[in-house]
């Protein structure tokens, strides 16, 4: 399976009166080498384990297969993974005919707020809200795999 997306950085906070959901999401990489990534992750009542491979040159594109798995499993797998476990709160926000994704980093990404949204094909049009920001796709540090291992509060200091 084929998972289009684009990132961006988000302006401002008035996304969050706009969603109509929001969930607390926690993961973790079993694996992250630059060919795959193997994560976990537990989004309140439901658990997915989720193998991603590498991106194409434009960072949009990439394979993505995902698997729903036990909430038990899933948190004695977390205890495996990589470095830094990520937490973050996921809004959903719909915007015509699509649905941005905002994630509100804590702890040692906190600071940090991504837009993503999926789309059908890499050139489709989509309408930027407002607190839209700079479009990251392109930047590989912005993946939550890279932000596993190098924490955004870190980033001035690397």
């Amino acid at each position: 399976m084929k998972e289009i997306e684009r990132k961006f950085l988000v302006n401002d906070l008035s996304f969050k009166a706009l969603a109509f959901k929001k969930t607390k999401l926690k993961q973790g990489y079993l694996n992250s080498n630059k060919k795959r990534a193997v994560r976990i992750r537990v989004a309140e009542d439901k658990a997915f384990i989720t193998v991603k491979g590498n991106s194409n040159k434009t960072g949009i594109s990439r394979f993505e297969w995902e698997k729903e798995i036990a909430i038990a499993d899933a948190e004695a797998l977390l205890q495996l993974c990589e470095k830094h476990i990520i937490i973050k709160t996921r809004y959903y926000i719909k915007s015509e005919k699509h649905i941005f994704e905002v994630d509100v980093f804590e702890g040692k990404n906190e600071g940090l707020i991504l837009a993503e949204i999926e789309l059908t094909h890499e050139d489709e049009a989509f309408e930027k809200p407002v607190w839209l920001g700079e479009e990251v796709s392109h930047s590989k540090k912005y993946y939550n795999v890279y932000l596993a291992k190098h924490p955004y509060k870190k980033w001035n200091k690397d």
